[in-house]
């Protein structure tokens, strides 16, 4: 369910430029983004694992509010992360 180092830096270097800009937002959005992908297929395999349910509902809030801090600073920065993350809105 945790994403391989592999997957987190491809990432990064795709989403901040380089290998040691993971404070951007949005590479922490797309980061938010693969885990959610990833628990949501963990769920439908196992629909009663109330735990990671709960996670997965504070990961959502973490990119829900990451987001919003995005479109507030850099509109243009917001929607291409939208457009490449293919995420409405």
């Amino acid at each position: 369910m945790t994403l391989s180092k592999e997957h987190k830096a491809a990432l990064i270097t795709e989403f901040g430029g380089n290998d040691k800009n993971t404070g951007k937002t949005e590479v922490q959005v797309a980061l938010f983004s693969r885990r959610i992908t990833e628990l949501t297929g963990h769920l439908k395999a196992h629909p009663k694992d109330k735990h990671s349910r709960r996670g997965l509902l504070m990961i959502v809030g973490k990119r829900k509010k990451a987001l919003k801090y995005l479109q507030q600073v850099d509109i243009e920065r917001y929607r291409q992360v939208l457009a490449d993350l293919d995420l409405r809105k």
